[in-house]
């Protein structure tokens, strides 16, 4: 094989591999939306958690805001406060769950007994849910949120349904990733707009 033919074999081949790199990238999603003043987005990758997942680092001067792992689950760290905050936990489905079933013993494991006999499973439909995902929680049934209702006031209630269930001052549900799978994610998204991006959690293959 003379120069000019190994030229072009190796540039070939260079062409093909950023090819295959660049059709790997697009396979990773992209943050949903720009990042907050003094923030920056950053990819948070673990396979003990087996979880990925876009998450912000911010400088506001007199405070500093980080993600790290935590066990089996991504948390937040303020530099003026104490221990990370876990925000979105990597929950197991059992042999022979289905997703809803997982989250139904998930929810009935965590929740006393007196309170879940009042509580349903339902899907979380609220805002805008990545195509084949499912999210789900726990409400009040409908002689239960009669009664909640009737006692409404002007104080923040406690959640109806445990610390597990629907708020009434944030946002906070299971997910169901897309396809078949054996985890399930806890997510707590709060009052505002989170630092993680919701959007575009991925459970990373087990083995």
């Amino acid at each position: 094989m003379n120069s000019a033919m190994k030229s072009i074999v190796w540039v070939c081949a260079l062409f093909a591999s950023v090819t295959i790199a660049a059709v790997a990238s697009a396979d990773e999603p992209a943050p949903s939306r720009p990042p907050l003043d003094k923030c920056a987005w950053e990819k948070l990758t673990d396979k003990t958690a087996g979880l990925a997942a876009w998450a912000q680092r911010c400088d506001f001067g007199f405070r500093q805001i980080h993600f790290e792992f935590v066990g089996n689950a991504l948390a937040i760290k303020y530099s003026d406060g104490g221990a990370p905050d876990p925000l979105v936990e990597v929950l197991d489905i059992l042999s022979g769950e289905t997703a809803e079933s997982a989250v139904l013993r998930l929810l009935l494991e965590k929740t006393d007994k007196a309170v879940s006999a009042r509580c349903v499973l339902a899907p979380y439909t609220e805002g805008t849910v990545p195509a084949g995902v499912k999210r789900y929680t726990f409400s009040p049934d409908a002689a239960y949120a009669k009664e909640l209702q009737a006692a409404a006031n002007d104080e923040v209630p406690d959640p109806p349904c445990g610390d597990w269930g629907e708020m009434p001052d944030g946002i906070q549900y299971f997910e169901a990733p897309a396809g078949e799978g054996d985890k399930l994610l806890f997510v707590r998204v709060g009052q505002d707009e989170p630092l993680f991006d919701e959007q575009t959690l991925r459970v990373l293959p087990t083995g």
